[in-house]
């Protein structure tokens, strides 16, 4: 099956796969890592204007990994999941001092690199070196699972292994030039706009004649994994507060815990607790805005704005600055805080 499957994947892909995108038909490593960071969990069309905007301002990683992080954050700011540019600018600082700004060449160096995962690591060297190792991202475990009616719990990190394993022996042989990096772009390329998660078109796809799961009339039965993550929910207030020229006090998140790093409104566990943080006349004016829900990956976040018009030279609550609009909007900002920030140096007509 290997070999019939491989050659058809790279046979698809070199006609009817994806070639359009910026970080597509290149070898530079910079770039491929860069895209593969910012797709993790995002779509193409979101990151498209995100690649070209830290490439105009990071065009290397001896430039990215001089930058500071509150301007790396700025850069990120609306893509969500910073602990990925977190860990992009750290790998971008251990690319320049332990592989003297050039990123290895081996999948096995590159999964020693911050935010570097086995899959990611491995489109890497395939792209850029022609190494011939699996990739087994989201989009081609889906792939791999059908075609093989691969039914394993993948919740199990045995039947992982197990399909790493038969990813693996998938492979296109090493003889043929370029097919390393055809046939992993061509499994990427199915699994994004053929073989989806809901609906896929299996009569364009160019193994369904071995595909086990639209043999059985139930693809979208693979993958299979039962255990999920329990969601939970928390409430937060936070302090929108803005003296008379329009600023606001923000203040920078602790390293650790929600929206680490990143500048926002003052945060508080309860109305009670953000009153107490303020002073006799600051409590006086403090009016509570609308809640509204901000959903995360594994959590609900109930948030409470509580508005104060004050003068700057009031007391205000923890190690914060005023910053006008100018100075917050390129900064790494939660995105419910952008928001409020937003409607409140913009209001809509009906709100003003």
């Amino acid at each position: 099956m290997a070999p019939v499957f491989a050659a058809s994947v790279v046979r698809w892909q070199r006609t009817h796969g994806r070639s359009e995108l910026p970080w597509q038909n290149t070898r530079d490593p910079y770039r491929v890592w860069l895209s593969e960071v910012m797709l993790q969990q995002t779509q193409v069309s979101t990151v498209l204007g995100y690649f070209d905007r830290f490439l105009l301002r990071f065009p290397t990683v001896a430039e990215l990994a001089a930058a500071g992080e509150d301007e790396v954050f700025g850069l990120w700011s609306g893509l969500g999941y910073y602990s990925r540019a977190r860990n992009m600018h750290r790998c971008a600082q251990e690319v320049m001092v332990r592989f003297g700004g050039a990123f290895p060449r081996r999948s096995e160096d590159l999964e020693s690199l911050p935010g570097i995962g086995r899959s990611t690591a491995a489109a890497i060297a395939a792209f850029c070196f022609g190494e011939r190792v699996a990739i087994l991202d989201g989009n081609v475990k889906r792939v791999l699972t059908r075609v093989l009616g691969f039914g394993a719990d993948l919740s199990s990190s045995a039947s992982e292994r197990a399909l790493w394993g038969m990813a693996t022996e998938l492979l296109p042989a090493a003889s043929e030039r370029g097919a390393i990096e055809s046939y992993t772009q061509g499994l990427m390329d199915l699994g994004a706009t053929v073989c989806t998660p809901r609906k896929p078109n299996c009569l364009l796809c160019p193994v369904n004649d071995i595909c086990v799961a639209r043999r059985e009339g139930a693809p979208e039965a693979y993958p299979v994994k039962t255990r999920k993550l329990k969601r939970s929910s928390q409430s937060l207030w936070l302090l929108q507060a803005n003296d008379e020229a329009g600023r606001s006090w923000l203040e920078k998140r602790p390293a650790r815990g929600v929206w680490a790093g990143l500048y926002c409104l003052p945060v508080f566990d309860s109305h009670a607790a953000l009153l107490e943080a303020l002073s006799p006349s600051l409590r006086a004016i403090a009016r509570d805005g609308a809640p509204f829900l901000h959903v995360l990956t594994h959590k609900d976040l109930h948030l409470h704005p509580v508005q104060v018009e004050s003068d700057s030279t009031a007391a205000m609550p923890g190690e914060g600055q005023w910053l006008a609009l100018h100075e917050w909007e390129g900064l790494g900002l939660p995105a419910p805080v952008r928001k409020l920030l937003e409607a409140r140096s913009h209001p809509t007509p009906d709100a003003a």
